[in-house]
């Protein structure tokens, strides 16, 4: 598996394992230098103009080894050094000495002419805000006509957050080694970094082992198993039974978006709990999804006296008031598989307080929450450490542990966090997704998988995976209703991976 993230601290620790083990740091460099090197070549004529900005840690020894083996491969090249040589020290000041070329001061940097900028400057490691003399050369290889390889992470974003601190350069590819980094699937950070090459550099994947990364990228391989597989001798009814709450009859469609999702990943039964005003338009919408009478939450404990309705959805298009606080406290006192979304959330707009006073313990494997950031920002307005987080994984994981349940933060690079530290970062989403209603299919579909007995984080990951994929299906001119038809063909080409 290669889905995992790994933090600059985490990497740090890969490289000491590794060199415990007998590998010599001198010799990772060497594999980091050559893989940059090989990397270059494709984006370079032959016997090209190739302009290296190396800084003084080993970032920078990696920017001497691809110096000395783009030289020697026939490439005129340049060396740049940011800082003194004298001041190298360790690795980087032995690759610096196996360079035969001259070393050159920031003050000479003049890209005109250039093929390729190779950035060696800084690296993932980056602890406070690019500024001086660094600053000015992230600045002028923008303004390059030259395209930039990154060694590492692009110099000036933060590997763990994906945060621009200061200045940044824009590459038109990284080379990353081993792993990949956090920074590099967080935006601004995954805009910035262009194609992303991973190298491997010989750092034995048993290194892992030892590290336990909590953080990876979203993909099936993180949480298929833990996926509930069709028995041939099942039955609708041990397939689960989500509800899912409509609102009134001016709001009634969200509802329906996300109890079709709910069907198309797996769940044998949904029921729409209706308001009375409401129960013809409903009844009328819909064929394959039973649909129930509900008036708040006398209605919706009448229901739930039925223990095979195990899963429920609050909060799409419910309407924001005491009324659904009511329902969001009886589900959660009911011990049921639940996602809370939209108006669910926000009718706890700055009292998240009262609605983690109802969650128990055991929600941490039943609760889903899908706020998007104006949602986020609501609910959390009175938790000011966790909007404290420049990041959206940051504020997402804090979420997740004040809350104990597993928070959905929905955007171009969705962070699904757990309160045990666990995190996933999608990857595979589409700016076709961002139209009305989608949240209320990501609702639907992670309610589906609920009902179904999948865990919560599992479930919240495959949804985000499952939607994102249905999206880049359908394409441009995507509306929300085409969403849970095309989750048909996402969860075909998940089945077909297992």
């Amino acid at each position: 598996m290669m889905n995992e993230l790994l933090t600059t601290d985490d990497m740090a620790e890969a490289d000491r394992l590794t060199i415990e083990g007998g590998t010599a740091g001198l010799v990772l460099m060497e594999r980091a230098g050559r893989a940059v090197a090989d990397a270059a070549m494709p984006m370079v004529p032959a016997g090209g103009r190739i302009m290296v900005l190396c800084g003084p840690g080993n970032n920078g020894g990696d920017g001497f080894v691809a110096a000395r083996v783009l030289a020697g491969r026939g490439y005129t090249v340049t060396v740049i050094l940011s800082g003194q040589r004298e001041a190298l020290r360790g690795n980087a000041r032995f690759a610096a000495e196996m360079w035969e070329g001259e070393i050159h001061s920031p003050a000479t940097f003049e890209p005109a002419g250039a093929d390729l900028i190779i950035d060696a400057l800084l690296g993932g490691g980056l602890a406070r805000p690019v500024e001086g003399e660094v600053a000015r050369l992230i600045v002028a290889a923008n303004a390059a006509d030259a395209p930039v390889l990154a060694v590492d992470l692009p110099s000036g974003i933060d590997g763990n957050t994906g945060q621009i601190r200061g200045v940044a350069v824009q590459s038109k590819k990284t080379v990353t080694f081993f792993r990949l980094k956090p920074g590099q699937i967080l935006y601004p950070g995954r805009r910035v970094c262009g194609e992303v090459v991973l190298a491997d550099i010989g750092i034995p994947a048993g290194v892992l082992d030892r590290i336990r990364p909590a953080l990876a990228i979203n993909m099936p391989e993180l949480w298929r198993d833990q996926l509930p597989v069709l028995d041939e001798e099942g039955n609708k009814f041990n397939r689960g039974h989500l509800v899912v709450v409509s609102g009134g009859i001016e709001s009634t469609g969200a509802a329906r978006l996300a109890a079709h999702a709910a069907a198309r990943t797996g769940a044998g039964l949904v029921t729409v709990a209706s308001p009375s005003d409401a129960l013809a338009v409903n009844a009328a919408a819909l064929t394959d999804i039973m649909v129930r009478g509900s008036d708040g939450a006398a209605g919706l404990r009448r229901l739930l006296e039925d223990k095979r309705r195990n899963a429920l959805v609050l909060g799409p298009g419910n309407g924001v008031g005491e009324a659904l606080k009511e329902c969001v406290a009886l589900a959660l006192s009911s011990g049921r598989a639940l996602v809370l979304d939209a108006d669910a959330l926000t009718s706890f707009a700055s009292n998240a307080s009262a609605l983690k006073a109802d969650i128990s313990e055991e929600h941490a494997v039943k609760l889903v929450v899908t706020p998007h950031d104006g949602e986020f920002a609501r609910l959390f307005a009175a938790q000011t450490d966790i909007l404290a987080h420049p990041d959206r994984l940051g504020r997402a994981l804090a979420a997740a542990r004040f809350l104990g349940g597993v928070v959905v933060l929905k955007g171009p690079d969705c962070v699904i966090a757990s309160p045990d530290g666990r995190a996933a970062i999608n990857q595979n989403g589409t700016p076709w997704l961002a139209t009305a209603g989608s949240g209320d299919v990501l609702a639907g579909a992670i309610g589906g998988l609920l009902a179904q007995g999948a865990p919560a984080f599992e479930a919240a990951c495959a949804g985000v995976w499952l939607h994102a994929e249905a999206g880049r299906a359908v394409g441009p001119g995507l509306l929300a209703h085409d969403l849970p038809q095309a989750l048909r063909g996402a969860m075909a080409a998940l089945i077909a991976l297992r």
